[in-house]
Parts: structure tokens; C-alpha cells; sequence
């Protein structure tokens, strides 16, 4: 007999309380071992930085990146030949998943295991929409478990801010000796006469005790080819509003790690936590307890964002979704179709109050478009495991959302049914989307070019050529350059989110344009060469 076949025969006769427990701790496992590589993963980070290794630390970043699905394929393989012909037996999974809630409980990481069993449980079932008994829609616990370590903060004073920056900057737990740094007492000055001037210009005023400290997240950020220190800086014992900071590190040469920039207040640091830019590596026992240090510092940002930041992404579209239906629950506005140019590709769509679009792929692409299904989505996975150098809107892919029909905006509605027919489908009184991407919502360039003041457009304009720079530099090139497909973020930030004719920079074969020799050339509609 085959081992599958001797595991179906198994599972035929256990009880359903037994084979709900046996496929729990299987689960449960799995969850260990991914955590395991992504943490093994994440240390390497500090040795690529110090050996400036950078090819490794790319190609670190990537095989995290790919980790979650190879393990997924792994446990979605062994579940199916433990469970047998009791695959789809919705009791048993009700018992697994009451089961795997009792043995994470105790996790320091038990959000993001939650969200891992509910990758297991779509692979099998495919749900449309979400099913309580079987998923974590809302987490298990109404609080963090008591037993969850926090992650440590670390907090200095007693000094002027300069000796507070290098000891921040040189603290053991770090791991940044003093040997391993270049022109430190320079920087650290020039860095403390910025932090400075920021308290001088904050209204607070002043207190008796003018002693600065620092608060410091315990963890490092790494990214590409830098190491940063997040906290914030107190202006004195009493301060009320601390200033939030982040230490830009980077190691250029033998010379040693320099302190490359010092990044002053939340809009920097959301800059830095952008949905446009990869992901940090950053090693941390509790991620709900890092990211609520996080959000400390940078309020406006959304959960999803936050865990995205650090990694885990998949946890990051529970956060979404989460989020998501509890604003559907407490709003009555429409899905309407998205403000911008219409698409050849995509049908975009919002919901006004909810800062999102849903991207869907047509049926049939408009004239002259040549792209398939199959292209448009290899782009859209490129994003994701490129380098996005903070040009490029992170797009999450979604399947089988299930959302009331009368939700949508009845010409929206018509439409999504006729040219998205493959995507879409009534069900009784919802509409079932089969695939979609979510990105965030920003105000097309075009249209802020012309409602914006004039300053405002000459800064896009600006941005606008250094997107592309950044964009090249990072190997990319956007195939479409119109204003159209580009947006402006909150920060004032452009960005591009236009991916159907996104391509490598090393792909392109640039030539010059051929210049009219005959009135005739010059005016043609079409291009005579």
C-alpha cells in the first residue's frame, strides 16, 4: 500500500476529536519550522551589512519572500494525505482549529500563526468570503496572551544629545562596536545639531530639567544596503511630545559604518515604513508588541502596513481584511468607479470613504494592448519580489471576496458583469470577486497637475523625474510613462502604480527618436518612421 494510501485508510477510522488533534499539531509544526527559516533568515541580515555582502542580503530578502508559499505546498501536501477522504469534512476542521487556538496560545507570535492556518484552510476549501468555524476572521484572543515577551526598549540619559546618539549608536545590543564605525563623533554631531533644532522649533516650553533622552526600539532594521535605528528623542524628563527619529546607517567601504542621515518626525519615518518600498528584516520575539511600538511613532499608519514592514505580509492582508469589513459594517457609501484615466487593462474601483482600490484584470483588453491574464499577473508578482525603491505601490492579491450587491454602484455593477465576466458572478444578493489586487488609493499626477497650486506642481513635476531616476536605478523601467499612470502620496511622494507594460531596464533596447525631415513628418498623426 502507499503511504498515502495507508494514511487515507488512517484517518478513515480515527475519531473526528483525534484526527482534528493530529492535523492541528502537524499545523502547528509547520508554523514552527517556517518561523525557524524566517528567523534564521532575518539574522543573517547584520553579517550581510558588516561584510557588505550585498548580492547575499538581496538574495536573503528573496528567499523569505518565498518561503511562506514552499512551506504552505509542503503542509497543504501532507494535511491532504493525513485527512484522506475527510478532507472536506468541515466538523473536523471546526475541532483542528479549536485545537491549534489551545497550542499557539502560548506563542509570542500567535497572530501571525493564526493567519497561517487560515493560508491552510483557502488552499483546501477555496472560500467564498470567510467562514468563522473554520478561519480566524477575528483573532482567538481578545488581548496579547500574558505570556508574550515584549520586546525590550532602550533608553539613555544623562548626556548632551550628541554622547546619547553614540551610545545609542555603539550599545552592545546593537551589535555596532565602536571599531566598526567611521568619523562617528562627527556625524553624531552633526545629527545632534539637527535633533536640536527640531526641539527648538516645537511650541513645548522649556522645564527646568533641559536633560534629552532617547527611547529606542531594541531591534534593527535592515533593508537593502542599510541598518536602521527607530525611537524617539525627549527633549527633557517632562517633554510630552517627543520628537520620532530614525539613525540611517550605512557601511559604503573598509573605512567602517557611517551615520548616513537622521530622519526627523512621523512623516519621515512613514516615508521610510512606505507601501512603496520592501521589506525590513528585522528580528523581533513579538511582532504585535514591535508594531505597536511602531505605530506609537507613526499614528497614521495602518496595521497592515506595519506588518507588512517587518515581513509578514500574509498577516498583513488578515490585518486589510479585518479592517476592511469592520468599515463595511459601519459605512453605507457605494463601490464606485476609481477617479483617473480608464484603464485598457484594469477596471478600478473605491469605495469614497475607504482609502483603497480594487484592481480587477478584463475579460478583453483594449486596443492596442497585446498583453494576456497571464502577463499582466507575472508583472504584478515582479512588484512584489523587486526592490520597489519607494516608486512603486505594493498590490495585494485577493481571491474569492464576497461583498453585497447593493454595495456597488449599479453602472459599476453593469460594467464589472459585462467586461469582467471571468472575475466576477452574482450570488444571491452578493457579488463574488474571484481575483483582484488592493492597492492603496492616491491622487492620480494628472489630475493633481491640475488642481494643484503652482508650487505643488512644480515639486511633482520635480518628483515626478526622480521617480523614473529611482525606478531606473533599481533596474526598472515603466513601459508607459504618461502622467496618468503615476500618483501622488499624502507626503507629496510620486509614485507609479500602472504595472501592465512594467519591464527591466536591462530589457529595453533605447534608440534615439528619428527627427522629421518633411512638413509632412512633422505633422503626421501616427509615427512615420
Amino acid at each position: 500500500m502507499s503511504v498515502t494510501g495507508a494514511a487515507s485508510s488512517e484517518s478513515a477510522v480515527l475519531t473526528d476529536s483525534r484526527l482534528a488533534a493530529l492535523c492541528a499539531e502537524t499545523v502547528q509544526r509547520a508554523f514552527a519550522d517556517y518561523d525557524k527559516q524566517f528567523h534564521a533568515i532575518t539574522l543573517r541580515a547584520r553579517e550581510r551589512f558588516l561584510a557588505r555582502d550585498w548580492p547575499g542580503s538581496y538574495a536573503d530578502a528573496a528567499e523569505r519572500l518565498h518561503l511562506y508559499a514552499r512551506e504552505m505546498e509542503d503542509l497543504t501536501k501532507h494535511i491532504k494525505e493525513t485527512m484522506g477522504p475527510r478532507l472536506r469534512e468541515r466538523r473536523v476542521w471546526t475541532a483542528m482549529k479549536a485545537v491549534y487556538s489551545s497550542l499557539i496560545a502560548i506563542s509570542s507570535k500567535w497572530e501571525i500563526a493564526e493567519s497561517f492556518f487560515n493560508s491552510l484552510t483557502r488552499r483546501v476549501f477555496a472560500t467564498e468570503g470567510v467562514d468563522q468555524a473554520i478561519e480566524f476572521v477575528d483573532t482567538d484572543f481578545d488581548e496579547e496572551p500574558t505570556t508574550v515577551p515584549t520586546d525590550t526598549r532602550r533608553v539613555y540619559s544623562g548626556g548632551s544629545i550628541r554622547d546619547l546618539l553614540i551610545a545609542s549608536l555603539t550599545d552592545h545590543s546593537v551589535g555596532f562596536a565602536e571599531e566598526h564605525w567611521c568619523a562617528l563623533n562627527d556625524t553624531a554631531r552633526r545629527a545632534a545639531e539637527r535633533l536640536e533644532a527640531a526641539f527648538r522649533a516645537s511650541p513645548q516650553k522649556t522645564s527646568a530639567d533641559e536633560r534629552p533622552g532617547l527611547e529606542m526600539i531594541g531591534s534593527v532594521f535592515y533593508r537593502g544596503r542599510g541598518a536602521y535605528l527607530v525611537g524617539r528623542a525627549f527633549r527633557n524628563s517632562a517633554d510630552r511630545a517627543p520628537v520620532a527619529i530614525a539613525l540611517c546607517l550605512r557601511h559604503p567601504n573598509e573605512a567602517g559604518i557611517s551615520l548616513d542621515a537622521i530622519l526627523i518626525d512621523e512623516t519621515d519615518l512613514a516615508i521610510l515604513f512606505s507601501f512603496t518600498r520592501a521589506y525590513f528584516r528585522v528580528d523581533t520575539k513579538c511582532p504585535y508588541e514591535l508594531v505597536r511600538r511602531l505605530r506609537e511613532l507613526m499614528p497614521r499608519k495602518r496595521l497592515i502596513d506595519l506588518y507588512n514592514a517587518i515581513g509578514h505580509h500574509r498577516h498583513g492582508k488578515t490585518e486589510f481584511y479585518r479592517d476592511f469589513v469592520r468599515h463595511l459594517h459601519n459605512s453605507s457609501d457605494r463601490f464606485v468607479t476609481a477617479e483617473g484615466a480608464r484603464g485598457m487593462v484594469m477596471f478600478v474601483f473605491t469605495l469614497p470613504s475607504y482609502d483603497v482600490v480594487f484592481k480587477l484584470i478584463k475579460d478583453h483588453f483594449d486596443y492596442p494592448k497585446e498583453n494576456t491574464r497571464a502577463d499582466v499577473m507575472r508583472r504584478y508578482r515582479l512588484v512584489f519580489e523587486h526592490d520597489r525603491a519607494g516608486r512603486l505601490v505594493e498590490a495585494h492579491e485577493f481571491e474569492h471576496l464576497r461583498i453585497a450587491r447593493d454595495r456597488f454602484d449599479p453602472a459599476l455593477l453593469g460594467e464589472l458583469l459585462r467586461n469582467a465576466s471571468s472575475m466576477v458572478r452574482l450570488d444571491d444578493d452578493d457579488l463574488v470577486i474571484a481575483h483582484t489586487y488592493v492597492e492603496r488609493r492616491i491622487r492620480p499626477l494628472n489630475l493633481f497637475l491640475f488642481e494643484a497650486d503652482e508650487a505643488a506642481v512644480a515639486a511633482a513635476g520635480r518628483d515626478y523625474g526622480k521617480a523614473i531616476k529611482d525606478l531606473a536605478a533599481s533596474n526598472i523601467f515603466p513601459g508607459d510613462l504618461l502622467t496618468k499612470n503615476f500618483g501622488v502620496t499624502r507626503h507629496g511622494r510620486v509614485v507609479f502604480y500602472d504595472y501592465d507594460e512594467l519591464c527591466f531596464l536591462t530589457d529595453c533596447n533605447f534608440r534615439d527618436l528619428p527627427q522629421a525631415i518633411t512638413p509632412e513628418q512633422e505633422m503626421a498623426a501616427e509615427p512615420w518612421f
